[in-house]
């Protein structure tokens, strides 16, 4: 019979704090949801018919300064125009700063500040723990500003990706609901402080399962504001092994170009996109176009090349020339690329 009052006690205090809970999320997302933005984007990309078309994307983002918003890298990545649309309905170009894909991180710059708009904080992802509730605001399948509430379920390496992220980024579990159009927008914490981007989940359906994952602000802090990543403006995929071997290549490995970004770095060394479909082993990708041999003479077959490129290419100044060495319809040829802040 005492198990029994203790048990009523507990329920009938669980039960009398869930108002003042609902009622510290509403005033949370009161405050920080002005700060959340829906990023539209237009890009080109293979047709499937050996050409290319321009088609619209969406993703979500956060504004963290007066003219700077964190996104997903998938988001932005490739391209041609970016537009950073506010609650208040306010719509901005941006342009894309810095990024890194193996991170999975962008940082926009916007045209002009956002009126009335005050950024959000970074938290300190170190001391969320396991177990601390959590709250994700971003633009599921279009459906802008949406809020949805968890619990940091694991802290994860980039191992969990499967290989599509750098082995040392940190990666936050979360159970709160997390969608396509979600991707770039922040996770936060019950102070609303971001301690983390949304990146990706797993599903066996394509839908939300349960399993979503956010890039953690520490790492989004150091790789953006600290390293300032270079942008590129393209996506590939790697050449190794298999692929490697069934494509020719002179070396062990290379980045097949796939898309290139107008007016992006990319665009200006003159790299040129893939427009044929193909599945090669499993794999769907396109061909076609160049094949990255080496930047500035570091191979892409050498050890962690991927992350010394970014490294190199990160500290150029305004001024420096750099080479590249490419597989263009199957002969070897040198670009250069002027770096021009």
């Amino acid at each position: 019979m005492r198990i029994t009052s203790i048990v009523l006690v507990g329920a009938a205090l669980v039960a009398a704090g869930q108002p003042a809970l609902a009622q510290d999320f509403l005033q949370l997302y009161r405050r920080v949801n002005p700060a959340v933005a829906v990023i539209n984007t237009v890009e080109r990309g293979a047709s499937g018919t050996g050409g290319q078309v321009s088609f619209q994307g969406l993703g979500s983002g956060v504004l963290i300064d007066d003219t700077q918003v964190m996104t997903a890298a998938h988001v932005v990545q490739t391209a041609d125009l970016v537009e950073v649309q506010f609650v208040t309905g306010e719509a901005i170009y941006a342009n894309v700063v810095a990024s890194d894909p193996s991170r999975d991180l962008a940082l926009l710059e916007l045209e002009s500040a956002p009126m009335d708009i005050v950024p959000v904080q970074l938290g300190d992802s170190d001391v969320a723990d396991v177990g601390s509730q959590v709250f994700v605001v971003g633009a599921p399948l279009g459906l802008t500003h949406s809020l949805t509430v968890g619990y940091l379920s694991a802290r994860r390496s980039g191992e969990a990706a499967g290989g599509t992220l750098a082995d040392d980024v940190v990666i936050l579990q979360t159970d709160a609901a997390i969608n396509q159009g979600n991707s770039g927008g922040p996770m936060f914490n019950l102070d609303g402080e971001v301690i983390g981007i949304v990146s990706y989940i797993m599903s066996q359906s394509g839908g939300f399962e349960g399993l979503g994952f956010a890039i953690a602000s520490n790492t989004a802090r150091s790789v953006l504001l600290e390293q300032n990543s270079f942008w590129s403006g393209i996506s590939f995929v790697p050449l190794t092994n298999d692929l490697a071997r069934l494509l020719n290549l002179p070396t062990a490995a290379g980045f097949l170009v796939q898309n290139v970004a107008l007016n992006s770095p990319a665009q200006r060394a003159g790299l040129r996109p893939s427009t044929v479909p193909a599945n090669i082993n499993g794999t769907d990708l396109f061909l076609g176009g160049d094949i990255v041999l080496a930047v500035d003479g570091i191979a892409v077959a050498e050890p962690d090349a991927r992350n010394r490129i970014l490294e190199q290419l990160s500290s150029l100044s305004s001024g420096s020339r750099i080479t590249i060495d490419v597989l263009r319809l199957g002969q070897r040829q040198q670009l250069s690329y002027l770096h021009l802040d």
